[in-house]
């Protein structure tokens, strides 16, 4: 058997029936379940059952999610990869987003939102609507985050990286839906991770237990009257699930546990969900509480943020050269080189939160021009785009592009083309004379030799 706690043992026979704990130690020894979730922003499963060389079988857990093989390899490099067209994820982590039930137009936190895997599931639920605000307080993990909310072609986000309650007080009573995605102890990682087993213990998931509630006050001031907050975290035991939960309400008698609306997983407080590895993942607990008052929707608001900086009429002229129409709006933003264009409703005062990105990244200016980024063409429809090269799965040239090199393309392209994997837009280059010269990021190229 692979090592796991005597002290965990103990406390998973006490929470589980005999049966249940029965099959919990046999599924211990199991391979842990791989999956990914269909960005659907970008494309739908459809395109991806057809061209990924792994086949993909739905979860439970999301009507995006799929288990795909656990010997799947090299899953980073595919194209469809590249171009965010999906999000590699543990089945049972898109749970959380699922019991959240994010409706079009709303305004949604998430608090604790690195690597971004659940932020990304709630902007396809926006559907480009509304607003999702992603934190993480450590700024690595957010940089992280940020490079995922772009892979994804996101444009209605703000990323920030600030302490909960700072963030929380600053933007009390702003949004309709909450997620906190709590840091664990990290039990459900016993069967992914080698080292996590070896570094868990009562005292240190009793801490997190502490931790989680304090996250859990914070989080409940962002929270408009009505409004739905889901805890989860990736974790089994009670100190972090039932008992964080049960000391909420107590102290909080303004919110009520409610049912969480699905049919996956197992009962835990009558109404929250477990998900244990013999319900199909590595393991989850989902609650989800109300706010009690009445809900008020939320309305978008479009306004020009700094509509007159100098360099506006240049950045509508490269805007106009790149796409047919305007598909992300006109809010433009200035902050020191960068030009972004903000989300269409009217954000709150961004002072003192630690915002890292408010909204699509359009453009730099570099001496007396505009070049525009990876971020606004990763984010384009192939039928907003005025000139792309739309490469089939398989050709070698996407290898290329991916590596950073030179590709050839048609003649007839000129200046700036977007590159797409069959109609999915994956970044640009800059076309002339049938060559193009590559833009995608250094940092996001593939390494060693093609």
């Amino acid at each position: 058997m692979k090592y796991i706690p005597e002290k965990f043992l103990d406390q998973m026979k006490d929470l589980l029936e005999p049966k249940d704990f029965a099959d919990f130690l046999e599924d211990m020894e199991k391979q842990p379940y791989r999956g990914i979730r269909v960005n659907t922003l970008k494309c739908g499963a459809e395109k991806l059952m057809e061209y990924l060389p792994f086949k993909m079988e739905k979860t439970p857990f999301s009507q995006d999610g799929f288990y795909i093989p656990y010997t799947t390899e090299n899953i980073g490099n595919d194209p469809f990869h590249h171009a965010g067209a999906f999000y590699v994820q543990e089945p049972s982590a898109s749970s959380a987003v699922t019991v959240l039930d994010v409706r079009k137009g709303d305004r949604v936190l998430d608090l604790c939102a690195a690597p971004g895997g659940k932020s990304t599931q709630i902007a396809a639920a926006l559907g480009s609507t509304g607003l999702l605000w992603s934190n993480e307080i450590v700024r690595s993990r957010a940089n992280i985050l940020l490079s995922n909310i772009e892979r994804m072609g996101i444009s209605n986000a703000v990323v920030s990286s600030c302490h909960p309650e700072t963030l929380c007080c600053g933007l009390e009573g702003y949004f309709d839906r909450v997620l906190v995605d709590a840091p664990c102890s990290g039990e459900g990682m016993f069967r992914k991770d080698e080292t996590a087993p070896q570094e868990w213990s009562l005292e240190h998931s009793a801490a997190c237990g502490e931790r989680q509630l304090s996250i859990l006050e914070s989080a409940s001031k962002a929270l408009k009257k009505g409004g739905i907050m889901v805890y989860s975290t990736c974790t089994f035991s009670v100190f972090e699930n039932e008992n964080v939960i049960e000391k909420f309400i107590e102290i909080h008698d303004d919110f009520e546990l409610v049912d969480s609306g699905v049919d996956f997983g197992r009962k835990a407080l009558e109404k929250a969900v477990r998900i244990l590895p013999r319900d199909g993942g590595e393991g989850h607990f989902v609650a989800k509480l109300r706010k009690k008052g009445e809900w008020t929707p939320s309305v978008e608001s479009v306004r020009n943020v700094n509509e007159n900086f100098a360099e506006r009429e240049s950045a509508l002229k490269l805007y106009d050269e790149i796409f047919v129409n305007r598909p992300f709006g006109e809010n433009f933003l200035k902050i020191k080189d960068k030009i972004l264009i903000a989300p269409e409703f009217e954000l709150p005062d961004l002072k003192g939160l630690g915002v890292i990105r408010a909204g699509l990244l359009f453009g730099e200016i570099k001496k007396n021009r505009i070049e525009p980024c990876h971020a606004v063409f990763i984010a384009a429809q192939k039928k907003d785009l005025r000139s792309f090269a739309d490469l089939k799965y398989n050709d070698v040239r996407l290898k290329k592009f991916f590596h950073g090199e030179e590709i050839e393309v048609s003649e007839e392209l000129k200046g700036y083309t977007a590159v797409l994997v069959e109609g999915v837009s994956a970044g640009f280059g800059k076309a002339s004379a049938g060559r193009l010269k590559n833009k995608y990021p250094k940092g996001l190229r593939t390494l060693g030799k093609i």
